[in-house]
Parts: structure tokens; C-alpha cells; sequence
């Protein structure tokens, strides 16, 4: 079989975070960047408004001698948490996104190592700042970014872009004639792994700049995208908010993750990023309106239908499927996913019906996009090729190809904040970063992700399992919400046989009228993974009475999951 021909879409490059923002002035100053809501209305904010604002923000801290420092944000989603991270970006200084989920004493380790000494905040975190404040006392300036009025704690966000801007027109360009290097650290970002001690993640402009052009030229976007993950995680910051910038396309802020099906509808997007974890609830919940208007027939008809139809170019799935794609605000055409292994199942379905999933592969430590599904040829079994700035090795390969995944290029980080040994660890001299995935490259040459190192399970027989494939298996079961499968280990610490341990949905127990779910979930996870070979198969299952424990991505925490039965 032929070798599928790499596709480049044409993207006009930039040279820094300015440049891409001045950009979108001249070229779609007078078009909406942003719509969110705000006291019950949705405002819009043009791309000339916006770049103004970052303006204005940062002449106020050059004013206030700031704009060189480590500048901590912590808050939900929000326009005001854009501009503060666009204007720390087109700055000097080093943007520090700090995740709004972690407990206390972990948020105060972030705050602390990151070394940063200002601090922008929603209310939400007042408190927490009020009684933590001694444990990161490097940080000397607080703005509250809903704050109307300065306070004995912090500044006002509104005041201080009044004042910035009152500077601004009176003559000072400071903060626009800031003279700084593209390669040096411009984000630390910590991680939130399922394991282990958070790291900070340095990524140098050059990094971010590098993921956003040669990510478009990969895989293009819309003119209007829903914005719904949190914004301290890098897909969200920099394939999320830099590439519509760049793109010119106009991002809504989803205010929750209740409020995702809500405002599909209200601002009717055509493209949306989330974890496969969002893509799993839409395709059930399609699936469980389908069955409760006793519908799944006619949709699994015509779905056939719709196929067979387009091999003779007949394409009718937006007419075919209209129900399905007006719960979705009747625009959404593209999906883009990344973050865990998504079900070939998923990327095929919705492909029939008329919006594409798109799979993908990224780490944070590389800006954070290594790979993706091209917009010419989509494969969702694999999470696509390489931007064409990176390269890509299989270190240490089995028989079947398999090994772990390295990568080189314009996206790999500077290294891990104040951490030069662990940094060595996994990123060689010659450039070459371990990402700690194991995978292997098709005859196509699209990455394959097979599973975490971290999370093989080798059995007593000398066989590596890779726990994500089965998972993935047992994830077809329509009832099964979450899973983890895991090793057993005999009396010498070695792992002899494969247990799992799953949470089921009560919604769709109900709806299917299952009236012994732990025992049938047993046979059915049985049933799925039969064709698999004996020594991947599943000896015990435990039904949880809790969902997993997980990060903020979403990804379950494995190491605090009891794996002794």
C-alpha cells in the first residue's frame, strides 16, 4: 500500500507572540476574538480591543516595575484571564498558570517554587491567599482580576487597566519597546501527572510560537470555537487560545463544564477541543436519546446508509443526522481531541455523521503538540503525524515495533525549573526528550500510542501489557463510565494475572434496564475482550461504588487506587 502523501496547510509564519497579535490586528482588527458572558449578556470583544487591552495591562506593570517578574495566574476560565496571560506573553517576564483544582498546601508549592512574586487571582481564591499568603511570601503584588476597587490585599484588575491606559495614551511605550529573546523562558507550567511531584515545565516563546504555526499547518480550525478545558493546562492555552488568535477565529469562554451542551447552542461553534473524556458522554448521550425515542434503529440505518452513499460521493449526513448535529448548535464540524487514547469507534462514528474527531498527541513538555491526525486523512486508531518541526524515534523497539517515544524539535522545552538532574533524565544533550509513552510508527508513518511506561504491567510470563488497550476495549460497554485495569502481584512482588475495577453509570443501568449490573458487567467485560489472547485477559472485576479519584485533565489517578484485590 501506497504511503499516504503528508499534507501542509499554508499558515503565515510569525516570529514572536507581538508579531502574531499585531497580525491579527491588520488583518481582522474589527472582528470578534472573544464572546463570553457577563452579568446575564454575552459581550463580544474585537481583536483590536483585545490587543489594546494587553497593551494597556502591560504598561501598567512596566509602570509598576513588574513586567520582568514571574507572574502567577489562579482562576476559572475567563476573558480577563486571557488578557492577563496575552500580555505577560508579549512582555519580558514568565507567565505561571497554576491549576485552580489543587488543595491547598499543593497550590502553595506551585506558588512558592515557581518563585513567583505576582499574583493574579478570581475571588474564588481570596480566602486561600488571606491564610496562605506567608507560605509564598516572594509574592509581594496581588490583583484581583473581578476586582472593581483596590483592597489591603490586592489591586484592582479594572483600575489597573484604566491607569495602564491612561499612560499608554499619554506617550509611554515602555512595554512596547521591551527588548527580549524569543528562546528564553517566557511560561512555567507544573504539571498535575497522576503520579509523582509536580514539575515546572520551562517553555520558551519560541516554543509556543513553534507549536501554533506548525500546528495549523497540520491541522486547521474554524472561524468560531468553543473554549471549554481549563486554561492552565497548555492544550488549552496554546492550541486553544494562541491558534485562534493566530487562525483569527472567534473563541466562546464556557463559564463551566455544566454549561458545555448549554452554550454549543448559544454560541453554535464549529470546532471545540476536549479530552476523550467529553467525547465518550457525547457519543453515549447520542446514543442514549437515540434509544430512549426509540430511535437506535433508524440511526444505525441510516449511518450504513450514509456510508455507502459517500463512496459515490454522495454526501447527505448533515440532512441525515440534523437532530444529532442541532444538539450540538447545528455548526460544530470538527472535534479535536487529545490527552488519553481515544476508541477507533468514536472517530468513526462521528466521522459518519458529519463532524470530524480528530485525534492527537502532545505532552506538556512539548509546548505541549507533537502529533496529530491531518486534515486530508484522519485516522482515529492513531493520534496522527508529526508537525513537521518535530522529529520522531522509537527507542528500544520489540519485536512488534514498540517502544518509547522520543522527540526532537522547535516544541521540546528548555527543561524542568531548578531541577538539572531530572532534567537530564529525559531530555539528551543532542535534543532528544523521553516523553514516557510507549508507541510505534505505522506504514504510513502516523504515531501509535500504545500506553504509558509508567503504566505496563509485566506479567509473571515475561509479557508487557499495556493496561490502556483493554481499557479501551472494556470502554465499549455502554454502561461502563470509567476503568482501570491493573496487575495482581503473587507473593514475590511479581504481577501474575490482570484484575479491573469499574464505575458504572446508574443512568444507563436504568435506561437499559439491567437489574444486576455487577454481575452482568462481568460477563460483558468478558465478552468484549474475548478475541483478545488468554494473557490479556481479565480473571477479576470489582464494581466501584465511587468514580476514580483524577487530575483536572481528567485523567484517572492510578497511583491512589488500591490494586491488592
Amino acid at each position: 500500500m501506497a504511503r499516504k502523501k503528508d499534507f501542509v496547510s499554508t499558515v503565515k509564519p510569525i516570529d514572536s507572540i507581538r508579531h502574531m497579535m499585531q497580525m491579527a490586528v491588520d488583518e481582522a482588527g474589527d472582528n470578534i476574538a472573544y464572546k463570553f458572558k457577563e452579568k446575564g449578556e454575552v459581550r463580544e470583544v474585537t481583536f483590536k480591543e483585545f490587543r489594546d487591552t494587553t497593551f494597556y495591562l502591560g504598561t501598567a506593570l512596566y509602570d509598576l516595575g513588574l513586567t520582568k517578574k514571574h507572574i502567577a495566574m489562579v482562576g476559572e476560565n475567563s476573558y480577563n484571564w486571557i488578557c492577563v496571560y496575552l500580555t505577560v506573553l508579549q512582555g519580558d517576564g514568565v507567565y505561571v498558570p497554576v491549576d485552580k483544582e489543587l488543595p491547598p498546601e499543593q497550590m502553595s508549592f506551585v506558588l512558592n517554587e515557581s518563585d513567583a512574586e505576582v499574583l493574579f487571582y478570581t475571588k474564588t481564591y481570596e480566602d486561600f491567599i488571606r491564610e496562605n499568603k506567608d507560605k509564598f511570601p516572594k509574592i509581594k503584588t496581588f490583583v484581583a482580576i473581578d476586582g472593581e476597587d483596590d483592597t489591603d490585599l490586592s489591586l484592582s484588575f479594572k483600575k489597573l487597566i484604566a491607569k495602564g491606559k491612561e499612560l499608554y495614551e499619554g506617550g509611554e511605550k515602555g512595554f512596547l519597546n521591551l527588548e527580549k529573546d524569543v528562546k528564553d523562558m517566557r511560561m512555567l507550567v507544573f504539571t498535575s501527572g497522576t503520579t509523582g511531584v509536580a514539575k515546572g515545565v520551562m517553555l520558551s516563546e519560541y516554543n509556543l510560537i513553534s507549536s501554533v504555526y506548525y500546528g495549523l499547518q497540520t491541522s486547521t480550525i474554524y472561524d468560531t470555537g468553543l473554549s471549554v478545558l481549563p486554561y492552565n493546562h497548555t492544550y488549552e492555552a496554546v492550541p486553544g487560545i494562541l491558534v485562534a488568535i493566530h487562525f483569527h477565529a472567534t473563541l466562546c469562554i464556557n463559564e463551566n463544564l455544566k454549561t458545555v451542551l448549554k452554550n454549543l447552542n448559544l454560541y453554535k461553534p464549529k470546532y471545540i477541543y476536549v479530552v476523550p473524556a467529553f467525547a465518550e458522554v457525547f457519543y453515549k448521550k447520542i446514543w442514549s436519546n437515540a434509544k430512549s425515542s426509540g430511535k437506535e434503529t433508524i440511526l444505525k440505518v441510516m449511518v450504513k446508509v450514509s456510508n455507502f452513499l459517500r463512496i459515490f460521493g454522495i454526501d447527505l449526513r448533515y440532512k441525515l443526522f440534523k437532530s444529532v448535529h442541532d444538539a450540538f448548535g447545528g455548526n460544530l464540524r470538527k472535534i479535536v481531541c487529545g490527552g488519553a487514547p481515544l476508541r477507533q469507534e468514536l472517530g468513526e462514528f462521528f466521522n459518519s455523521i458529519g463532524i470530524s474527531l480528530t485525534n492527537g498527541y502532545g505532552i506538556t513538555e512539548c509546548s505541549p503538540l507533537v502529533s496529530v491526525n491531518h486534515d486530508t486523512f484522519n485516522d482515529c486508531s492513531t493520534v496522527g503525524k508529526p508537525l513537521p518541526c518535530c522529529e520522531i524515534k522509537i527507542d528500544l523497539p520489540d519485536e512488534d515495533g514498540i517502544g518509547e517515544i522520543c522527540v526532537r524539535g522547535d516544541v521540546v522545552m528548555l527543561g524542568y525549573y531548578k531541577q538539572p538532574e531530572l532534567t537530564m533524565e529525559v531530555l539528551s544533550e543532542d535534543g532528544w526528550f523521553k516523553t514516557g509513552d510507549f508507541g510505534f510508527v505505522n506504514k504510513d508513518g502516523q504515531l501509535v500510542i500504545t500506553g504509558r511506561k509508567k503504566n505496563i504491567i509485566l506479567l509473571d510470563n515475561g509479557k508487557n501489557i499495556f493496561p490502556e488497550e483493554i481499557e479501551n476495549y472494556i470502554m465499549s460497554i455502554p454502561y461502563v463510565e470509567e476503568v482501570v485495569v491493573y496487575g495482581i502481584k503473587n507473593k514475590d512482588g511479581v504481577d501474575e494475572k490482570l484484575s479491573c475495577q469499574v464505575f458504572l453509570s446508574e443512568e444507563k443501568v436504568a435506561e437499559l434496564g439491567i437489574e444486576n449490573p455487577r454481575e452482568q458487567v462481568k460477563g460483558d467485560i468478558a465478552a468484549a475482550i474475548n478475541f483478545l489472547p488468554a494473557y490479556k485477559r481479565v480473571s477479576n472485576v470489582i464494581v466501584r461504588d465511587e468514580a476514580f479519584e483524577k487530575t483536572t485533565t481528567k485523567k484517572i489517578k492510578r497511583a491512589v487506587i488500591d490494586t491488592t484485590k
